[in-house]
């Protein structure tokens, strides 16, 4: 007697050759390629992720790695740079201190000095200072420095020129140009001789440039107080308006066919341009100056660091002013 089959249960046999397609199911396997990346799924975390950075990165203006764009404030991390900050009187908008801080002679000072600043003062959790600061070792001391506000190269240039016409100003418009240099401490040192030798500003441009960065701040020991440094939109054709207002404007190069102390153009309205120490002056640059200066050293000697060129041509030219 047969044993009945049981309801819905398949027999299994084993499975023989087939008979192929002929060649009929290659199209619908033609070029599809490698697998997509998984960003590029639309079903995949990944693809969302993505997504989402994007929107973030546009919302942000087109902003860097770091997430903050290029006018942000600055953030100064660390016990000792913050409270060298604070006595160097940088402007600084908030004081980030973390929780539970352990507390030395410099979280006191820095304390101190925020409080006679009237500079506010947060108590954050270290996880956020992680955060703002972008993993960086603060130390629990977080000094925001809030962005330095540039003056107009052409705008400065006119006002001042205009203001020595009118007998305002005791010396001759004295400006000082800066081609290339990228670091805060050459800025921060060229600020601080036009302010000793009664300078009227430093331009640089826009792109490529040192910016007043809290390093430049500390440097310049106070000087930035005083002296107004504008951005040029284009270095060259800011220095040619420039010398459309008669400035003269002129380059320093240790391959100069004038050595400062022959200068005549010293007791005129001036611009003194300088390049960084390796590349020097950019051609457009050195096309554009009226004269190319050199400052005579020993032969031993290959070039001097851009802000002590500075400093000893802004000493001459105030010598030859009699000021």
């Amino acid at each position: 007697m047969a044993t009945p089959k049981r309801p819905g249960a398949v027999r299994k046999t084993k499975k023989g050759p087939s008979v192929g397609t002929g060649g009929h199911g290659r199209k619908s396997l033609e070029g599809k390629g490698p697998t997509p990346k998984a960003e590029e799924r639309v079903y995949h975390k990944a693809y969302r992720a993505k997504q989402l950075s994007e929107r973030s990165s546009a919302k942000q203006g087109g902003r860097g790695r770091t997430g903050r764009s290029k006018n942000a404030a600055e953030m100064v991390t660390g016990r000792n740079s913050v409270v060298e900050a604070l006595r160097a009187e940088i402007p600084a908008k908030t004081l980030y201190v973390a929780t539970r801080i352990d507390v030395d002679d410099r979280v006191r000072e820095t304390l101190k000095l925020a409080a006679e600043r009237g500079i506010a003062v947060l108590e954050t959790s270290k996880q956020e200072l992680d955060r703002m600061t972008d993993d960086a070792v603060h130390q629990g001391l977080v000094l925001q420095v809030p962005p330095y506000e540039y003056a107009d190269a052409i705008e400065l240039a006119e006002a001042t020129v205009a203001r020595s016409q009118k007998g305002y100003i005791r010396t001759q418009p004295l400006f000082v140009a800066l081609d290339g240099i990228t670091d805060p401490r050459n800025l921060g040192a060229i600020v601080r001789s036009v302010s000793a030798f009664r300078g009227h500003g430093v331009i640089v441009p826009e792109r490529r440039s040192v910016g007043m960065t809290a390093a430049a701040w500390k440097t310049s020991a106070g000087a930035a107080a005083r002296v107004p440094v504008a951005r040029a939109t284009n270095l060259t054709t800011a220095l040619k308006e420039i010398k459309a207002m008669g400035v003269f404007v002129v380059g320093l190069d240790g391959e100069g066919d004038v050595q400062l102390p022959d200068l005549e153009l010293a007791t005129e309205p001036l611009c003194i341009v300088v390049g960084s120490e390796g590349k020097g002056l950019s051609r457009l640059v050195r096309e554009t100056c009226d004269a190319i200066v050199s400052i005579p050293i020993d032969s031993a000697m290959e070039s001097l660091n851009a802000s002590m060129a500075v400093g000893i041509s802004l000493y001459e030219v105030s010598r030859r002013r009699g000021a």
